[in-house]
């Protein structure tokens, strides 16, 4: 994998740290792969697509930085205080599309990030956040795996990243999730097939109803089906293209990426 490739000469002044660097990525087949490396601050970054057009070296943007645990325009974007940024790697990711990207994809991507500077301990509060346009932070933590961290999950699109530690109760982040995929479902309902959107609604409500009465392992499974169904109907049923600088809503990558993130909480609460 190729290193660092340059530094922008421009200053941060929120924080007065110095501005991103630019990484210049490694692309084999249909993943996008990158070093990144901050001073004494690294990660590897993956980006694996199901089907995508246009993937190059130029196709996509991929910058990251060195953050202040206490910056005040990051923390204000996150849940609450009991979302926080990491001492350990205090590193935010931001991957765009190029002014000149043709890149398409359709389905979702899966973006992993793994780091030696944390480590992964039993009941660990480290989640994998995303955010769009500088809205709010919020969690697409599809898969957290032993050893030192390796952070993955789901997504519709880009914009950017930042791994941090969550400890708000796990019921409470469950509820959130679910709310969260209802109301990608019900605002997206127009671009949907009336059949598709029966058959998931039914499928949600089911999962809701498995929550509300503990019954997790079957939540558990639910999702994943839920997932599935939306991946079967993709296409004329359910939108499911992402183009770079386009306008078309990638519904099927949205609805894919909050199941999968809701999954992994329940599977969370499921371990205690």
């Amino acid at each position: 994998m190729k290193k660092v490739a340059g530094v922008l000469a421009l200053l941060v002044a929120a924080n007065g740290l110095a501005a991103d660097t630019l990484i210049t990525p490694t692309i084999t087949g249909n993943q996008l792969t990158a070093r990144i490396e901050l001073g004494a601050l690294a990660a590897d970054l993956s980006i694996t697509f199901e089907q995508v057009v246009g993937l190059n070296v130029s196709a996509l943007q991929v910058s990251a930085g060195a953050v202040s645990i206490s910056d005040p325009t990051i923390l204000s974007r996150l849940p609450g205080s009991l979302v926080s940024i990491p001492a350990g790697f205090p590193v935010l990711v931001r991957i765009e599309p190029s002014a000149s990207s043709a890149l398409s994809f359709a389905g979702v991507y899966k973006l992993g990030l793994h780091t030696h500077n944390l480590t992964f301990t039993a009941n660990s509060p480290l989640r994998l956040y995303r955010s769009h346009a500088g809205g709010p932070f919020v969690d697409m933590t599809g898969s957290l795996e032993m050893g030192s961290v390796r952070a993955g999950g789901s997504g519709p699109g880009f914009s950017e990243f930042l791994i941090v530690a969550d400890v708000r109760p796990t019921d409470s982040v469950i509820a959130q999730k679910l709310q969260t995929l209802e109301t990608a479902l019900a605002s997206n309902q127009a671009a949907i097939s009336a059949e598709a959107y029966t058959e998931l609604a039914g499928r949600l409500q089911s999962i809701r109803t498995q929550i509300t009465t503990g019954a997790i392992g079957p939540a558990i499974d639910a999702c994943a089906a839920f997932g599935e169904e939306v991946k079967k109907r993709s296409g004329s049923a359910i939108p499911d293209v992402w183009q770079a600088h386009g306008t078309v809503v990638n519904v099927a990558g949205i609805l894919r990426s909050a199941a999968d993130t809701l999954r992994f909480s329940l599977v969370v609460k499921s371990n205690g």
